[in-house]
């Protein structure tokens, strides 16, 4: 039997009142840093916000570091160098 869609950490499966109450924060939060292109979901055909559990795991990274005080262009840009430090393990790793 193929995997189910809740095997694949990246199937986008849960609204955004579903994660904004996992995550005890406001949905208008989660909006925001989809507008400030933090953390982007998937959109659902009527385009409703759908969120994977790998996109849950980001978004608690990053409420973390806004707990932290950290602006969004600077969450924007850890992520973004988080993003790379793993791109360049791959490949040292690859070469190694």
């Amino acid at each position: 039997m193929a995997g189910m869609p809740f095997d694949d950490e990246h199937a986008p499966l849960y609204s955004l009142g579903q994660v904004a109450e996992m995550l005890q924060v406001q949905q208008a939060f989660l909006r925001r840093l989809d507008q400030h292109d933090v953390v982007s979901p998937h959109r659902s055909p009527g385009g409703q916000r759908r969120y994977s559990r790998h996109d849950i795991g980001l978004l608690q990274h990053v409420t973390t570091m806004t707990g932290q005080g950290m602006t969004l262009n600077a969450i924007r840009r850890i992520l973004e160098l988080e993003q790379e430090v793993r791109e360049l393990r791959a490949a040292l790793k690859r070469l190694t």
